[in-house]
């Protein structure tokens, strides 16, 4: 209870200039991050250059709670490649293997099959109502590197939002507080 009421004393102190600085200053932060997405963006030429792995439908490569990092080339895309794409009528990514690609010759045209490693069958029970191929606008990029289990923090808090809530406050209570 002491450090509740520590806590209340200094944000009683604070002076509005204090105030002003710290709201830059957590604005400074909020905007250096949105820069640095939106580089990565430019970068990769991907619209999402992080994602997280939500399902075990790629294990034992990639488990749930990975993070990847991905790219999008103008190469060919080819059998075998781990890609993450977006189905019509669905918010969120999906991240499975390509299994089968035909490019029509007449048009250029190029059509993607997908699967998870550790499904069954191919994805086209995952793909819009009527849609058998992805084709390449539906591809957001390809995986080109890991890390293991980092993407739990953002797994529990989508799935547990007080702990969300909870981690802002604290947040937001240490910038408010913090005296430089």
């Amino acid at each position: 209870m002491g450090w509740i009421s520590e806590n209340v004393e200094s944000i009683k102190s604070i002076q509005i200039r204090q105030i002003i600085t710290q709201g830059i200053s957590l604005g400074l932060i909020v905007t250096s991050a949105l820069i640095i997405w939106k580089a990565l963006m430019c970068v990769t030429g991907s619209e999402s250059p992080v994602v997280v792995v939500l399902s075990g439908s790629m294990e034992p490569g990639f488990k749930r709670g990975d993070i990847l990092f991905l790219h999008m080339s103008k190469d060919p895309i080819r059998a075998g490649e781990i890609v993450v794409f977006n189905v019509d009528g669905r918010e969120i990514p999906i991240v499975h293997r390509v299994i089968t690609v035909h490019e029509r010759q007449d048009t250029g045209d190029v059509e993607i099959l997908t699967k998870g490693d550790n499904n069954y069958g191919d994805d086209r029970l995952l793909y819009a109502q009527g849609q058998l191929w992805l084709q390449r606008h539906h591809i957001m990029g390809r995986a080109v590197g890991f890390l293991p289990y980092v993407g739990w923090v953002t797994i529990i808090m989508t799935e547990k939002p007080i702990i969300k809530y909870i981690l802002t406050g604290a947040l937001g209570l240490l910038v408010i507080t913090s005296k430089e």
